[in-house]
């Protein structure tokens, strides 16, 4: 899981990237969660596990992901958020 720290860096109110949610090697963005890409995307489609975690359009080409909907899926994946 994600440390202490890390928590406490994220916003209250806001969005993430998957890359922020997942981490990044090449841009050293540590993960929040300990899933890859393709799991966390996988499990908040329509139907997965975590459906509860809706995308939101920022863009053409830009997804993010509601900053409480990621503090919930910590808290139920047993960590603190």
């Amino acid at each position: 899981m994600a440390t202490d720290t890390t928590h406490q860096q994220l916003p209250k109110i806001g969005f993430l990237r998957v890359s922020q949610i997942t981490g990044d090697k090449k841009k050293n963005i540590q993960p929040l969660l300990p899933v890859g890409r393709t799991t966390f995307l996988n499990n908040v489609r329509p139907g997965g596990k975590w459906s509860f975690v809706k995308p939101v359009k920022l863009g053409e080409r830009t997804t993010a992901y509601k900053v409480e909907d990621i503090r919930r899926l910590i808290e139920e994946l047993g960590g603190e958020a």
